[in-house]
């Protein structure tokens, strides 16, 4: 009793106390791991909803505008100071500009000023209608239509400012300046334009891919108060309504369009549309043009060489199916003699010759599936047949070996839970998607499920969810 030491302490072990939460809680942990494992290193295969649709095609060209253009040049010289609005009609003997000999009209204009802003409701609405399409339709890889849309501005805002002047024009003549400000009309009547850029006189036949190259593209822009000589050009009129729109196209679009005659176009600069008649010609060099002539909407781009246009072709309808679903396979292709129903359904099939054990022949009957027909041909399934094959025609001696085969384009339809083939006629397509007949005997139906990527399965595959 005296050795033994009162103050040594045993460590009590607690035993391990398992519950029904412990329980339920490894399991479901377990679970999620292996959920987890499944999901990282299994196939995913993604269906698509098949609908009715069509496709929207890429017909957007950049078109050159030919127009019956006519430079006009000056008969005096002297400092320009334009009138007439630019894009607006003008009749002959209407004033356009006038000639100030003395180049101090514009001192007395800025003089006579109050200095206020003088522009009209209308007018401010004007150029803030240029300003805001402007914005929206620029192009940082384009960055020269910066310069253009300036001296368009600087040239329309001097024009708005010189309207003021023509209500006392006869006071400036009265002025000091008699005889020194000669007023110019317009010798034709048409469209008043202040550039040129020596398409003026371009006509169809004229035509290159140079030409058709907005980056080699320059304009002379006419400024008001700029020194005139003799024989310089300061306007040009548009005398004729009717214009054209030239456009580079393959010779397949070039049969298209002539094949319509018409074509409807929509004007990317304000979405308004238009018919124009159609023309093609092939240049020495191969290339092909096609022109759409119109009979209205030219004095809306009556300052623009360069119109953005969509062609508005007749668009194929039907299902719309991604073109990641298709697949080409092969099938055999047996007369439509031979193929009957039998066995315990009703199911196609055919008799296939075999030999017994003795060596007496007889037929089998083996189901399959048909995918395609024509007026004598059914086309099988491969799964089922061998090529060497002898069927037997039913009612018959007749024979047939299994030989030819063609292939037929389609999708896995997952409708019945496996990839289940079916054959799909393609009417139009583009990098995405494509349309394809519908209602047809051995194809798809509006509402059907097919896989996306028909790389990710393979036929008769079961398909989970």
């Amino acid at each position: 009793m005296a050795n033994q030491n009162p103050n040594k302490i045993t460590k009590y072990r607690k035993p391990l106390n398992l519950n029904i939460g412990m329980v339920i809680f490894a399991v479901i942990f377990v679970y999620i791991i292996i959920c987890v494992f499944m999901y990282f290193t299994s196939r995913h295969i993604v269906w698509y909803e098949v609908t009715a649709g069509a496709l929207s095609t890429n017909n957007i060209y950049k078109a050159v505008a030919l127009r019956d253009e006519t430079v006009i040049e000056a008969t005096d010289a002297g400092y320009a100071n334009y009138f007439a609005r630019e894009g607006s009609k003008v009749a002959v003997g209407d004033l356009v500009y006038a000639v100030d000999e003395s180049g101090k009209l514009a001192d007395y204009i800025t003089a006579d000023s109050s200095g206020e802003n003088t522009l009209s409701e209308t007018d401010l609405n004007e150029l803030k209608t240029e300003i805001v399409s402007f914005a929206n339709s620029f192009d940082c890889k384009n960055f020269s239509n910066v310069y253009d849309f300036k001296y368009n501005m600087e040239g329309m805002v001097l024009k708005l400012s010189n309207y003021n002047i023509l209500d006392s024009i006869d006071s400036v003549q009265a002025s000091g300046f008699a005889g020194l400000v000669k007023q110019c009309m317009a010798p034709l009547a048409g469209i008043v334009i202040y550039s040129r850029d020596g398409y003026e006189e371009l006509k169809l036949e004229d035509m290159t891919a140079a030409l058709m190259d907005s980056k080699n593209y320059e304009k002379e822009q006419f400024l008001g108060n700029a020194l005139i000589g003799v024989g310089d050009p300061v306007y040009k009129l548009s005398t004729n309504e009717d214009w054209s729109l030239v456009i580079q196209v393959d010779k397949e679009r070039e049969q298209q369009l002539l094949e319509a005659e018409y074509v409807r176009v929509r004007f990317l600069k304000n979405q308004e549309t238009s018919w124009g008649l159609v023309e093609s010609f092939t240049n020495p060099e191969g290339d092909i043009f096609a022109k759409l002539t119109f009979t209205n909407s030219m004095i809306t781009f009556c300052n623009d060489r360069f119109v953005d246009i969509e062609l508005i072709l007749e668009d194929e309808t039907g299902l719309k199916i991604p073109n990641s679903s298709i697949v080409e396979k092969d099938f055999f292709i047996v007369p439509k003699g031979y193929v009957t129903k039998g066995g315990n359904s009703s199911n196609y099939g055919v008799l296939r010759e075999i030999y017994l054990e003795d060596g007496t022949p007889s037929t089998e009957f083996v189901e399959t599936t048909i995918y395609n027909e024509t007026d004598e041909e059914y086309y099988l399934d491969d799964a089922s047949l061998r090529i060497g094959d002898y069927l037997i025609k039913p009612d018959s001696a007749e024979k047939y070996a299994v030989s030819k085969m063609d292939s037929l384009i389609g999708v896995y339809n997952i409708n019945k839970g496996y990839a289940d083939f079916k054959q799909v006629n393609i009417l139009y397509n583009n990098d995405e998607y494509s349309i394809v007949q519908s209602n047809t005997a051995y194809g798809l139906n509006v509402y059907d499920y097919i896989v996306l990527d028909a790389s990710t399965v393979s036929e008769d595959e079961l398909i989970y969810e």
